[in-house]
């Protein structure tokens, strides 16, 4: 792995703006191009699965990679701290890319079937516990602490991208050849990350950053890790206020607004429009933060947006009109976009580096690892009590999680470093 070490033109380098920066550039065309792979992925799955069963097999087959995500999370927080979070990324870039590849070819000999499919999604569900900690501990090896603002927000606008991206390219690659030809696409994208990722140069840690966890087991290094988290003043209410908001904003925005659009009779057109209205928030917000690189009170921010953004959740099941809905959308966008990336960058920069793998595998187990799991519990509560109070109760949960911020004077008066 290509280390640089905090010689003085090192540290003049990680100085310069990261969007100036050749180094956290190639990172971020790594990433672009993995998640657009993503996105071409998750439709040829859909297509696939569809076409190989029912309607219910086709959701178990797109369900069945939570589960691996949320046993193993906190184990792929381990092994980003062990073997460093670059060659983590690039290890699971590699694994992704061939078994989609090799998914692609099996399809295009035999034709869509399930078997491979679920295969296919407990390896993505598995890889994804541990890159998902690997990329979230990647920015603070690369960038000075002063630029992680700014990263959090050129990372969100590179998802943002993706997603715009790599869904019609999925589309086209099954209208052109069907799924093993979007799958292929898939895996073209993912492999284009590789060389990339391997000419990003990373710091080595401080020596006393990892002399402690020299010669543990891994199951002391995830205890140390938790501890970690537990006995610092920010980071655990941090991490307790980012849980709130995954937790009363990822039902709603995602299974939820599915049967809002069929209640109202909005259609697919209308959900479409919504989520665009929320992708353009969120692509605002994180525009500003690439723009700004810094801003002051990021605790109250963090704090405040969260607490905002509850109530437009709320707001959203109520919408008289789509194009109410939409601007709600595009509000919840902004306040969560914002949110988020303030929330991100004060993870990594509050964490000792050492421990970043772990502390991102936590923060990131409820929104990727457990709510998933939790979509159908929300559907089933709006088949029950319908869709209004569902997203009340959903929008005071994610209000929990600003009040937390608001609430703990060090988290409060948090501020990303200058």
């Amino acid at each position: 792995m290509t280390t640089v070490p905090r010689t003085p033109a090192a540290r003049a380098t990680a100085e310069r703006p990261a969007h100036r920066d050749g180094n956290v550039l190639r990172w971020l065309g790594a990433y672009a191009s993995s998640m657009a792979g993503d996105g071409v992925y998750y439709v040829a799955l859909s297509w696939a699965a569809v076409q190989a069963g029912t309607p219910a097999q086709a959701g178990l087959v797109l369900s069945v990679s939570a589960l691996p995500r949320a046993v193993l999370m906190l184990g792929g927080g381990v092994i980003a701290d062990r073997f460093g979070p670059r060659r983590v990324v690039i290890g699971s870039d590699a694994v992704r890319c061939a078994a989609v590849l090799a998914v692609a070819g099996l399809l295009l000999l035999t034709g869509p079937r399930l078997w491979p499919l679920t295969a296919l999604a407990l390896v993505f569900g598995t890889v994804d516990a541990v890159f998902v900690p690997a990329v979230g501990a990647l920015p603070a090896r690369i960038t000075d602490r002063g630029e992680l603002g700014r990263v959090q927000g050129m990372r969100g606008l590179a998802y943002r991208f993706a997603v715009i991206v790599g869904a019609p390219l999925g589309g086209l690659g099954v209208a052109v050849g069907g799924a093993s030809a979007a799958f292929g696409l898939a895996g073209l994208l993912t492999a284009l990350s590789l060389p990339l990722l391997v000419r990003v140069r990373v710091r080595e840690l401080p020596p006393d950053d990892t002399a402690d966890t020299r010669g543990r087991t891994a199951w002391a290094d995830l205890v140390a890790g938790l501890r970690h988290i537990r006995r610092h003043r920010v980071l655990a209410p941090l991490t307790a206020a980012i849980a709130l908001g995954d937790l009363g904003f990822v039902g709603p925005l995602n299974v939820g607004l599915t049967l809002l659009a069929d209640e109202r009779g909005w259609g697919a057109s209308g959900m479409g429009w919504v989520l665009s209205g929320f992708g353009v928030g969120a692509g605002a917000a994180s525009l500003l933060l690439t723009l700004r690189g810094r801003l002051p009170h990021a605790g109250r921010v963090a704090g405040w947006s969260i607490l905002a953004g509850a109530p437009a959740i709320g707001a959203l099941a109520y919408a008289p009109t789509l194009a109410a809905a939409v601007g709600t959308a595009l509000l919840i966008g902004l306040l969560a976009g914002l949110s988020g990336a303030v929330c991100a960058a004060l993870l990594q920069t509050q964490a000792d580096p050492a421990y970043l793998g772990r502390v991102t595998a936590v923060a990131g187990l409820v929104s990727l690892g457990l709510t998933p799991l939790s979509m159908p519990l929300t559907a089933a509560a709006v088949g029950v009590w319908g869709t209004g109070p569902v997203f009340v109760v959903s929008a005071g949960v994610c209000g929990l999680g600003g009040v937390v911020a608001l609430g703990v004077p060090a988290l409060r008066r948090a501020e990303l470093p200058w």
